[in-house]
């Protein structure tokens, strides 16, 4: 996989770009991500055109690569603005892809790890107040801390 040319792929993704899926997907790859779990070029296209749909001006830029022999792990920001409307607030996520590469090189699992609650749900005007009190209530901060103290 030339990891160049897929990194530059996902920061420079467009809604006209994504017929370039196939370039770096296996027909059969599956993804998973904290709301979809899909198999399929076809399948996961969607959930980008998807993503296009629903915010505005979506970019990724990936900030770290750790590569192997058969996949890679991209650290990355997702930034968008929350609805359609380019007035809308901005937004950010941090993220991690666990990608593995296929026989043919490209893609045939991606799975995006991050923390919904904390890049969503907290920020929600009812459901983040909830949250933030889970937060604090199941939080090492209520106990006193230890003979080595907190970081």
């Amino acid at each position: 996989m030339d990891m160049e040319a897929l990194v530059r792929f996902y920061e420079e993704l467009t809604p006209a770009s994504l017929d370039r899926f196939p370039e770096f997907y296996a027909e059969h790859a599956g993804f998973k991500d904290p709301f979809n779990e899909v198999r399929g070029v076809a399948a996961i296209r969607a959930i980008f055109e998807h993503m296009f749909r629903q915010v505005a001006e979506p970019r990724f830029v990936v900030l770290e690569r750790l590569v192997g022999d058969h996949g890679a792990v991209l650290i990355w920001e997702f930034h968008f603005r929350a609805g359609l409307r380019a007035k809308g607030r901005a937004r950010l996520i941090r993220g991690a892809s666990h990608l593995r590469f296929g026989p043919d090189g490209r893609i045939a699992c991606h799975r995006d790890y991050w923390d919904a609650a904390e890049e969503l749900y907290m920020k929600l005007p009812v459901l983040g107040a909830v949250m933030r009190g889970l937060r604090r209530a199941f939080s090492a901060d209520r106990f006193p801390p230890g003979p080595e103290g907190r970081a």
